[in-house]
């Protein structure tokens, strides 16, 4: 076995590559072009039982994860905009369904602030005794409306000074 393919042996990525493969989530092909293998190389992998077994273990761990589900179900959900543009624009289907399908497309494209997933999202809670301050930013993204782009790092400060500055008269911050 040359050096090439030995190297392979010890890729992660080629294993989970080939488990793509065997749970047909991925082609022949292109695991060959990716991996420029020739068809010899491919039939000495295929014989080699240390590659067979770290992939069984793999598919398993997988399996385990809910990965290979998850990746079926995003290959799946990535035919539904298609399917839901055909009933929206299908002038047989009833009014109900074509309303329905809209609904669900502009949940699809939604992908503002507020589509968020939670756990992207940063929160900052301060107790001021009976007052708080609450702060809830996108991590990494910009805020549409304030232009302000929190990454975790810097760009709090002068949110939390801001709300500071805010008074209802009374001289204390809201």
């Amino acid at each position: 076995m040359g050096d090439d393919l030995k190297s392979l042996l010890d890729n992660t990525e080629f294993v989970v590559d080939l488990c793509r493969f065997a749970e047909n989530l991925a082609s022949e092909a292109q695991i060959r072009k990716k991996y420029r293998l020739s068809d010899a190389s491919w039939e000495t992998l295929g014989a080699n039982d240390t590659l067979v077994e770290q992939t069984e273990a793999e598919k398993l761990r997988r399996e385990r994860l809910g990965l290979t589900a998850r990746e079926r179900a995003q290959r799946a959900f990535s035919r539904v905009p298609t399917v839901l543009d055909g009933i929206l624009n299908d002038d047989s289907a009833s009014p109900r369904h074509r309303i329905e399908s809209a609904k669900e497309l502009r949940v699809i494209a939604d992908n503002g602030p507020e589509a968020t997933p939670a756990a992207d999202i940063f929160r900052i809670v301060i107790n001021l005794g009976g007052d708080q301050i609450k702060i809830d930013k996108a991590l990494g993204k910009v805020d549409p409306h304030d232009g302000e782009l929190i990454d975790g790092t810097h760009g709090l400060l002068p949110v939390i000074a801001a709300r500071k500055r805010e008074d209802d008269g009374s001289g204390e911050p809201v």
